[in-house]
């Protein structure tokens, strides 16, 4: 006996979405039928951005979930992860369109490589920003020979914001931007120093001066023995830190201490033409790995509508962000 199961969504554009398993049909206000297969994405880590990520990719219409790849596979399988496949390499998973890569910045790289030369997309949050052209080359490089795509550094910062900047500039072309990010926790920054020996957990705070000057607070608990001095050190001669005044704590306990809000105030004042004194403001108050996995979500969609090769969010035409219908949000958003 076959059993079909199809549900229907109307959507502000008149149009109606049947959904059923991989694929959906879509009739728009012309009573055209579409057929929209569905992005086969898969999760690759599974720590605070891969979660808010399958949040994300389970709210999405154009999405279905290929699987969640982490270190333990299936073993200590979390509860919410019972109707997908968890395994320890992506080769075990089927028809995966592209990788979302939930890992810490420092290996996006490899994992970005190593699934890139399977033929599958991938996008990343790699967030060290003076890193971001070498990474670009090397990915470029490797999605080409293998006619994939890659996109990079697509959290909000590197990512959003970066758009966000890109487009002042072109409506004020001289001028200056300062990006204020905080306060709040950072979570690249943060994985960077746990990964510091003698560290068992840590909180690095980002707190803006003013005039895209910012000051690093950062929180540790040291495993026994540790010593403070030299961790301290090792803290303030990383990439992430070094370039910014750092301040080290030591305390008992750091999520006493967590808390994942974060958020940035992008100002620029520049000129348009002839015409000094144009002011332009964005701000925003966030989840930060909420965001992250949304923006990651849209990239990955995005990842589909381009040839091969590797790009940052500042390349990608911004209507591939976005499920539908092209002229429907052509009608909509302009």
């Amino acid at each position: 006996m076959l059993f079909c199961c199809m549900i229907l969504f109307w959507n502000e554009s008149n149009s109606v979405t049947l959904s059923g398993q991989g694929d959906s049909l879509i009739f728009n206000s012309n009573n055209n039928l579409k057929r929209m297969k569905k992005i086969r994405a898969a999760v690759v880590g599974y720590g605070n951005i891969g979660k808010f990520t399958l949040e994300a990719l389970e709210a999405a219409p154009d999405f279905e979930v290929a699987g969640i790849v982490r270190r333990n596979g299936d073993a200590d399988k979390p509860a919410e992860l019972a109707d997908y496949q968890v395994v320890k390499d992506i080769k075990e998973l089927k028809d995966v369109d592209v990788a979302i890569l939930a890992t810490p910045t420092r290996s996006v790289e490899k994992y970005a490589k190593e699934i890139l030369a399977l033929g599958i997309n991938t996008v990343d949050s790699f967030d060290i920003h003076t890193q971001i052209t070498s990474l670009r080359r090397s990915l470029d490089e490797t999605a080409k020979e293998h006619k994939a795509v890659s996109i990079i550094s697509a959290g909000w910062d590197p990512g959003s914001d970066s758009v966000v900047r890109t487009l002042l500039e072109a409506i004020a072309p001289k001028g200056i931007t300062y990006t204020n990010f905080g306060p709040g926790r950072s979570m690249g920054h943060s994985v960077a120093v746990r990964a510091i020996a003698g560290v068992k957990d840590a909180l690095s705070m980002t707190i803006p001066v003013g005039t895209g000057i910012h000051r690093r607070m950062v929180y540790v608990e040291l495993e026994e023995g540790a010593d403070f001095k030299t961790v301290e050190a090792a803290i303030k001669s990383d990439a992430y830190f070094v370039n910014d005044e750092t301040h080290v704590i030591q305390v008992p306990c750091v999520d006493d201490l967590n808390d994942v809000g974060h958020g940035v105030n992008l100002v620029r004042k520049g000129v348009s033409g002839k015409t000094h004194n144009q002011l332009f403001e964005f701000d925003m108050k966030i989840n930060n790995p909420a965001l992250t996995a949304q923006v990651l979500v849209c990239v990955a969609r995005a990842s589909m509508k381009q040839q091969p090769g590797c790009y940052t969010m500042i390349e990608i035409p911004v209507i591939d962000l976005l499920a539908g219908d092209r002229e429907e949000l052509i009608a909509h958003l302009v």
